[in-house]
């Protein structure tokens, strides 16, 4: 990357403070661009689930990595939690979503608390493993909440076989008119479900497995307690990334905690963090880490830098950060305040090899949080930071009385915020659908087919408020 006119910025810069500017090129499609990350970690779209208890669980974790990015399950959970969330993960299918399924005689009203927890607002009606109907809230408005689902569910299904190509199952529910199907096996067992728009994903995406071809998930571990022994766990459940995670990285316990896990020598990469230095970066990755993560105080619930002046603008902190881990053959992530496609792009623009997405996917449909209704009608969800008195009290639930209290006199983050649910875009596939579209024409307008390329094509500029503000679309007129 360089900046325009070879200006050496003065100050350092925020996403908004920056811009890109187009350069020759001879990509004539967005689908020519490979966005494969080369950091290890197998995500075929440079996108992280950020490690937080409102945003990380397992609905999110599946449907991330059918799309190529990679989740990472918090460090606050219990263990054996952790362990059953990633052999649910690894025995997911690669292209069929799994559906709600629901008895009979299940009521409505147990049904419709369910259905939102799936994009496609539908759930399959099993006998036994066998689909004979299905339920969409459409089905269910108005109905007597006591009301069994075989007297209201949809008899006349179209299946879809197992193996199915996705162009044809396609085709098929388009001419059908249907918007999904249950994906049964030749004697009518149920396999998954597929939609419209996932047999149109599965077409343009391609999901990060493993070596042996199973959906990646990554997992989190602190700095305290006995790391070697909480890391072995998450090895041996089978995390694929592991993420050592201290809101301040550049301290010795978070040396000491890297070496103890590299003596472990996982075959799996190593992430740290969180940093904003050369230097910082440097002492991580000599201490064992194959890849850091930058960012303190940019994400949307961190009150860091208002509490303690502590962090950098995030463009800036990626840019010199990435540069550092080059030189060792490392990586970083940038890990908080994008809000945008473009932050996204600038990120890896500036050499950050993935992106860690929090409170964006928070407001999604797939974050393990319930689904509210405020006083005009629009659904939300609640969101946390990871240091906030919330996500503290869940931390120390086991501590004394005194030692809770102790510790909850240095909370920092918001610990209840509304994310609120985009209509138009309610599903964390939609929302990763808006980000690789921009991204691929980013990589277009740099003339860049491969991430690689474009951290090394991207020309960006400086630019002042006004500028950003010009960029803008109006969604009234003036």
């Amino acid at each position: 990357m360089r900046f325009l006119n070879d200006l050496q910025p003065q100050h350092d810069l925020t996403y908004d403070d920056v811009f890109m500017v187009p350069n020759r090129s001879s990509v004539t499609s967005r689908l020519d661009v490979d966005l494969t990350s080369v950091d290890g970690t197998g995500t075929t779209i440079p996108l992280v689930v950020a490690n937080m208890t409102a945003i990380a669980g397992r609905r999110m974790a599946e449907t991330t990595a059918r799309r190529g990015a990679i989740t990472v399950i918090p460090q606050d959970i219990p263990a054996e939690i952790v362990r059953d969330v990633i052999a649910w993960q690894k025995s997911r299918h690669l292209v069929y979503d799994t559906p709600i399924t629901l008895t009979p005689s299940t009521t409505v009203g147990e049904a419709l608390v369910l259905l939102h927890k799936r994009a496609h607002g539908a759930a399959l009606v099993t006998d036994g493993d066998r689909p004979v109907g299905i339920v969409t809230e459409t089905d269910l408005t108005g109905v007597d909440r006591f009301t069994q689902l075989e007297d209201v569910m949809v008899r006349d299904m179209v299946s879809l076989p197992d193996g199915v190509d996705v162009e044809s199952a396609f085709d098929t529910l388009s001419h059908a008119r249907r918007r999904l199907a249950p994906v049964v096996t030749p004697d009518g067992r149920l396999v998954g479900i597929l939609t419209r728009p996932g047999a149109l994903r599965a077409h343009l995406y391609s999901p990060a497995t493993d070596g042996t071809g199973r959906l990646r998930i990554a997992a989190a571990v602190g700095i305290n307690g006995d790391v070697a022994a909480k890391a072995a766990d998450l090895l041996d459940a089978g995390a694929d990334t592991l993420v050592i995670d201290t809101a301040h990285g550049h301290q010795e316990k978070m040396i000491e905690a890297l070496r103890a896990v590299r003596a472990l020598d996982p075959q799996v990469p190593v992430v740290a963090g969180n940093v904003v230095s050369a230097q910082g970066t440097r002492d991580l990755i000599e201490a064992g880490a194959d890849i850091v993560k930058v960012g303190v105080g940019p994400g949307a619930m961190c009150t860091t830098r208002m509490m303690t002046a502590v962090g950098r603008p995030q463009f800036s902190a990626v840019l010199e950060c990435a540069a550092a881990a080059r030189e060792l053959g490392g990586h970083v992530w940038a890990d908080g305040g994008v809000r945008h496609p473009r932050d996204v792009a600038l990120a890896l623009a500036a050499g950050a090899s993935n992106v860690m997405i929090g409170s964006w996917f928070a407001g999604t449909l797939e974050s393990p949080g319930d689904l509210y209704t405020d006083e005009a009608g629009r659904q939300y969800k609640e969101s946390f930071g990871m240091a906030s008195s919330r996500a503290v009290r869940h931390r120390t639930a086991s501590d004394t009385a005194y030692e809770r209290a102790r510790k909850a006199m240095f909370e920092e983050g918001i610990s209840s915020a509304r994310m609120y649910v985009d209509p138009a875009r309610p599903s964390v596939e939609d929302v990763i659908d808006e980000i690789v579209a921009g991204l691929r024409s980013s990589c277009t307008y740099a003339g860049a087919r491969t991430l690689g390329e474009f951290h090394e094509r991207a020309t960006v500029g400086i630019q002042s408020t006004a500028g950003f503000a010009e960029g803008r679309p109006l969604h009234t007129s003036w």
